[in-house]
């Protein structure tokens, strides 16, 4: 719970034609998962399984498009386990081949349909513009010999003038159409006076409109053409969707088949990646939880009928960094995980802050967000939209149920604090109080913290780092003096020689430690080590300054409520319990959120910046079926 699984390295000799049993063997164990050395590579080159994982995944794309096109469920009803040849793979990834094709063809043609059909569209949809002119729109795509004819666009203030200087050059207008803007005007007139009103179209911010060679007769007659082309589409494409639909069905036996046929073979696809060997023989590596491995060593005993050998060894610490991290928790920590997750996934052999992160998050969430409404809303929301939610619904109850906790402690229900009786104090009254039990929070978060990463240091063998380094003992030390040292200043304005001691010893072993850890220049090492040092102390005092948040935003919620209730205060009924209501909405949305992402960055930043490397590997192991 406190750490990823301990895992065991694990070497599977045996004769290459046994290698698809094995596989099959170690992905319904579901706890394997396979790797191999750079050193395994370099002395066994050969993959005996590639060309078996190429062709399946040639026959898993082909069968994933065809499935993209058609409604296939496949039968409830699972097949008999059993080992898929190479010739059956390739049989099947043929037969889908083929049947792509035809489904390619299909698809073309209906893409081909839908450009049409969209070209159409946008056809019919101009054409609304031109449905009022009541002669052929050739004549504005041919050369006229006596007429000066113009279409096109104006802005609507420019009408008026324009209608004026058209006249007195011997033209008509029309105004056939507009919309907010513009209007869409038709210019004749006799081709003497083109000049002339050229001239005034170009002061009249006249554009002229492309009249579509599909246009090639009177409005209602193109719109007819159009519309009759456009069902000709429709029609086409719904003859070839019911081909699709035929072809699927006829094809439904095969392509289960095929589907089943895919999920048996897919664990010695997944293999072929990491299976090395040479000549007759071969060899599969990974990981494996410790716990896990004498259930695969009588499985495979009792199961595996040709000769094999079957080694085991712990992980090295070099090796740390490369170990995949398993970690297994309860239901309920599903939404913390993926909260964790979401800052990096432990290392292996350092702590999983899962748990201590749920305890964590929930207790400042109700300590910043604590109200009895509030937090039943919360709860009450989790659990009616537990079916959307899914595996996030404990997140709400927790939540929800923190703040109803600490919302009896501070005596609040919904803002009012005269409904029930504080148990403990009411913040917005005792803030002093508020702010130095925050601050005692925050010193001891960091010393957690600090005590965690130096337990993750000496696990992984970093002894100096872990005693003389900012986040070792050093560094606690120091912290503890600094803490020492301020309170006996504010007690006695003087600081003693133990504080100044407890201070100043371990400043000078981590700047020390910094000195001996830098390999650069003369000049550059006194810099950089001064910087480090300055930025440890730095560290120290903004990460305990953080939590103080923790108290503001307990206060905060506290004076929403108050400035919810001063608002309603100055309505009447029953206005103001409108105003109540909807304030009280306000702050469970906005405050709620806005809550929760301040505890996340106290724990990203404040806890596992200091302990948490966040990049170790997630474990991945062989497993049955198509994925």
């Amino acid at each position: 719970m406190f750490k990823p699984l301990s895992m065991q390295y694990i070497s599977l000799q045996i004769l290459t034609e046994d290698a698809p049993r094995a596989a099959q063997l170690l992905a319904e164990c579901g706890v394997f998962n396979p790797e191999t050395t750079e050193i395994r590579a370099e002395t066994l080159p050969e993959r005996p399984a590639e060309t078996f994982r190429q062709l399946f995944h040639s026959a898993r794309n082909r069968l994933e498009k065809i499935l993209a096109r058609i409604t296939f469920i496949p039968a409830v009803k699972i097949p008999v386990e059993r080992l898929i040849t190479f010739n059956e793979l390739e049989a099947v990834n043929n037969q889908l081949g083929q049947l792509w094709l035809q489904f390619s063809k299909w698809e073309d043609q209906l893409h081909q349909f839908n450009e049409q059909r969209t070209q159409l569209t946008k056809l019919l949809e101009t054409l609304q513009k031109f449905s009022t002119l009541d002669f052929d729109l050739k004549i504005f795509q041919e050369r006229r010999q006596f007429l000066n004819l113009h279409i096109g666009t104006i802005p609507r203030e420019n009408v008026t003038h324009l209608q004026e200087a058209i006249a007195l050059a011997a033209h008509l207008i029309n105004i056939f159409h507009h919309d907010d803007y513009s209007a869409y005007v038709v210019i004749a007139g006799p081709l003497e006076h083109q000049e002339q009103v050229d001239s005034v179209l170009k002061h009249a911010d006249f554009q002229p409109v492309t009249i579509p060679p599909q246009f090639h007769s009177h409005p209602q007659r193109v719109h007819a053409d159009l519309s009759a082309q456009l069902a000709q589409l429709q029609a086409q494409t719904a003859n070839i969707t019911t081909q699709i639909q035929t072809l699927a069905q006829q094809q439904q036996l095969f392509l289960e088949q095929a589907y089943h046929l895919l999920n048996q073979a897919a664990a010695y696809a997944q293999l072929a990646e990491t299976l090395r060997g040479r000549g007759q023989l071969a060899l599969i590596e990974g990981w494996i939880p410790e716990v896990e491995f004498p259930q695969l060593e009588i499985t495979f005993a009792d199961q595996f009928e040709r000769p094999f050998v079957l080694t085991h060894r712990r992980p090295t610490l070099a090796e740390y960094g490369k170990v995949p991290s398993l970690l297994r928790h309860h239901s309920w920590l599903t939404p913390f995980v993926a909260l964790v997750n979401n800052y990096g996934i432990p290392r292996y052999g350092e702590l999983d802050p899962t748990l201590l992160f749920t305890v964590t998050f929930i207790f400042m969430f109700g300590t910043m967000f604590g109200d009895v409404g509030h937090g039943a809303l919360i709860a009450g929301a989790g659990w009616y939209w537990r079916e959307q939610l899914k595996t996030f619904t404990p997140f709400l109850l927790a939540a929800g149920g923190s703040s109803i906790c600490f919302g009896l402690l501070y005596g609040s229900v919904f803002g009012f604090e005269e409904v029930l009786p504080a148990l403990w104090l009411s913040p917005i009254h005792q803030p002093i109080l508020m702010l130095t039990l925050a601050l005692y929070w925050g010193i001891g978060f960091i010393l957690l913290a600090t005590v965690i990463t130096i337990v993750n240091a000496w696990q992984a063998g970093h002894y100096s780092a872990a005693l003389f380094n900012h986040t070792g003992v050093s560094g606690m030390v120091f912290y503890v003096g600094s803490l020492a040292a301020v309170h006996q200043w504010m007690m006695t304005q003087t600081i003693g020689t133990k504080q100044q001691i407890a201070m100043l010893l371990p400043l000078l072993i981590i700047l020390g430690y910094k000195w001996h850890d830098n390999k650069l220049p003369l000049v550059e090492r006194v810099l950089v080590t001064l910087v480090e040092g300055f930025e440890s102390v730095l560290n120290y005092l903004s990460n305990t300054l953080s939590f103080l948040r923790v108290a503001a935003f307990s206060l905060n919620h506290a004076a929403l409520a108050i400035g919810v209730f001063t608002l309603a205060g100055l309505l009447e009924t029953p206005s103001n319990w409108l105003v109540i209501v909807l304030g009280n909405l306000f702050i469970v949305i906005l405050e709620g959120a806005i809550v929760t992402i301040q505890v996340l960055r106290l724990e990203y930043y404040e806890g596992f910046s200091r302990f948490f490397s966040g990049d170790g590997r997630a474990f991945r192991p062989l497993v049955k079926g198509i994925h």
